[in-house]
């Protein structure tokens, strides 16, 4: 039996690197493994969960992101790529689930929590967003997904999910597969921001996008953090937390250039701005093709759109069969 696998983002911009490493690489190698049904989903409907009066943010953001889907290399003929608010029935199932989810159980999510302070909500928390971890329970288990790839900072969210699924099967019957998390190697944190702090976000301001150009790369990588002591060429320089380095050990292939580099700088005697050289070149080689690729794919948006379709309409029919189940378990499919 095949391995269905539902994964996704929120489209409010543009993929950076630390998608890219967090978690599209990864999806590459999961659609070549002919075991695995590969869903992808753009999660506009999560995105206006906090976007809803500025809803172009969204909409504008569709292509964008399906572009740099295509761009890495993930293969709609291999994949079934979906626009969420295009699934009708994922906000019913939500529907069905919010029943069995109290309102204090969501206010102990902790990546819930944790969000509300992040975005300075206070008092007027929009509805949607507060029960989007339920929203995402409707994703998951519309497709029957058994594995779904999730950062360890969206445990709690899938663990709501297997909360649902307990709830709904122990109380109607046994129509829902439990999701199990794919959690990332425990060496594989979080891609930092060029500044240094915390994660690459797009809300920061701080990330690097695979759509950028070469220069604007160029210009990014000229403005990283570095060691903030290492004023002069001659100065020792300190490479833990250095940006640059911490690029170079994901980012490049010549493990031992970059071990003598390192060995360079913590001595002395190895500038900033040669290293950063280095950088570029290397991401460039990963980016170049990348920015080819999605070039062409823009040359032609209707046919990328065309694909978010296709896939969306094969996905919504297997949505409406669980669905179905689920109405009949219910004791609610009064007309089937």
């Amino acid at each position: 039996m095949k391995n269905i696998i539902l994964t996704g983002d929120r489209p409010t911009g543009q993929l950076h690197l630390g998608h890219y490493v967090g978690s599209l690489k990864n999806r590459l190698m999961m659609q070549d493994d002919p075991n695995n049904k590969l869903y992808i989903m753009v999660a506009d409907m999560q995105a206006l969960t906090d976007n809803a009066k500025n809803p172009e943010k969204v909409s504008s953001n569709i292509l964008q992101v399906a572009l740099d889907y295509l761009a890495i290399g993930l293969d709609p003929e291999k994949i079934t790529f979906l626009i969420q608010s295009q699934i009708p029935e994922l906000a019913e199932l939500t529907m069905y689930y919010m029943n069995l989810v109290s309102v204090g159980r969501l206010r102990r999510n902790p990546t819930v929590k944790a969000e509300i302070e992040q975005k300075k909500f206070g008092e007027s928390i929009p509805t949607g967003f507060f029960v989007y971890p339920i929203s995402q329970a409707s994703d998951i288990t519309a497709f029957k997904a058994n594995l779904v790839p999730v950062g360890e900072d969206q445990k709690p969210m899938l663990e709501q999910t297997q909360e649902i699924v307990h709830s709904f099967n122990h109380t109607y019957s046994e129509v829902l597969v439990e999701p199990k998390g794919v959690f990332p190697a425990k060496n594989m944190g979080r891609l930092p921001g060029i500044d240094g702090n915390g994660k690459m976000s797009k809300s920061l301001g701080n990330g690097i996008y695979l759509a950028d150009s070469a220069e604007t790369v160029a210009k990014k990588v000229m403005s990283m953090y570095t060691d903030p002591n290492h004023i002069h060429v001659e100065d020792p320089g300190q490479v833990e937390g250095n940006m640059v380095f911490t690029y170079l050990d994901v980012f490049g292939t010549d493990k031992e250039k970059i071990e003598e580099l390192k060995e360079h700088y913590r001595r002395g005697g190895l500038g900033d701005v040669k290293i950063k050289r280095y950088l570029i070149e290397v991401l460039e080689a990963e980016l170049g093709p990348i920015r080819t690729r999605r070039e062409e794919f823009a040359k032609d948006p209707a046919e990328v759109m065309n694909i978010l379709q296709k896939g969306s309409q094969e996905a919504q029919k297997v949505a409406a069969n669980t669905l179905l189940e689920v109405k009949k378990a219910m004791g609610i499919a009064y007309f089937s």
